[in-house]
């Protein structure tokens, strides 16, 4: 019975997605629910802003090590894209908790949880690597810094435009097809794979966005903090589409200006000089 009543209303498909107000949880639920997602957002966001402090806008990887780079990617990534992932997120942990009591449920809240870091650290070694090429670039020649932010803005503002954007975005817009969909997985470790399937599209829809931290520096907290609303507007807001290719169009703009603004670069800076001194 309950599984027909989510497939009838799977079936229709609304423009706005089924996220803050969309109806999958009632209301009393959904505030404890975004309650908890705002006590362990608030603390990811206290640490990052923290270590960005203590470590400033620095070109590439900051001389960070792998570990230390991974451990606060990951935090930054929960600080960032938590609330906006949180609709399917939160509604799949409750149906654990009603399933299932005791170890049982401590041990499926684990492997769901997993499943988003197993991805979200995949990412990080991504970008790690990334950072750590264009860290390595930008002192040879100096100018060199300039061009590699240019074509950052450029990739970032062509996948906001790009179709595997919004394949992710459509699905990360629908959480109730989500759910759905999951409903149907089956053993093994089927809550390590929904945390792993959903991780990755949340990572599909703003892989475009985290592109411009090269440029930007990947500790700015004012980069972060807008990337944050960015990504959660685009989920939730009925205009989300829209929103992500003006974001797209206006990367492009910018991709026109690095070469000749170094303002638009605070993160490879390092040793590039300024357009005063050329």
């Amino acid at each position: 019975m309950g599984h027909s009543r989510i497939s009838t209303f799977a079936s229709t498909r609304s423009p706005a997605p089924t996220g803050a107000g969309g109806g999958l949880l009632p209301a009393r639920d959904l505030a404890a629910a975004w309650f908890l997602v705002v006590l362990i957002a608030v603390p990811a966001w206290v640490l990052t802003v923290g270590q960005a402090r203590d470590m400033g806008v620095e070109p590439g990887t900051m001389g960070m090590a792998l570990p230390l780079f991974l451990l606060l990617w990951v935090t930054m990534m929960a600080a960032m894209m938590l609330p906006s992932m949180a609709p399917v997120a939160i509604t799949w942990v409750r149906g654990i908790g009603r399933q299932s009591s005791g170890w049982t449920r401590t041990v499926r809240t684990v492997e769901f949880v997993g499943g988003y870091l197993l991805v979200w650290t995949a990412f990080g070694l991504l970008a790690y690597a990334a950072l750590a090429l264009t860290g390595g670039l930008v002192d040879d020649p100096p100018t060199v810094g300039r061009w590699i932010g240019a074509v950052a803005f450029m990739l970032a503002g062509l996948y906001q435009l790009g179709p595997l954007k919004h394949i992710c975005l459509r699905h990360c817009r629908d959480p109730m097809s989500h759910l759905v969909r999951y409903a149907g997985f089956r053993q093994p470790a089927r809550d390590l794979r929904v945390g792993c399937h959903h991780g990755a599209y949340c990572v599909g829809c703003c892989a475009g966005l985290m592109v411009v931290l090269i440029p930007l520096g990947v500790m700015n907290v004012a980069a972060m903090a807008g990337l944050a609303v960015v990504i959660f507007v685009e989920k939730l807001w009925p205009r989300g589409p829209l929103l992500a290719r003006v974001v797209g169009i206006a990367f492009l703009v910018l991709a026109v200006l690095a070469p000749f603004q170094d303002w638009l670069l605070p993160g490879l800076q390092g040793a590039m000089p300024s357009m005063s001194g050329t």
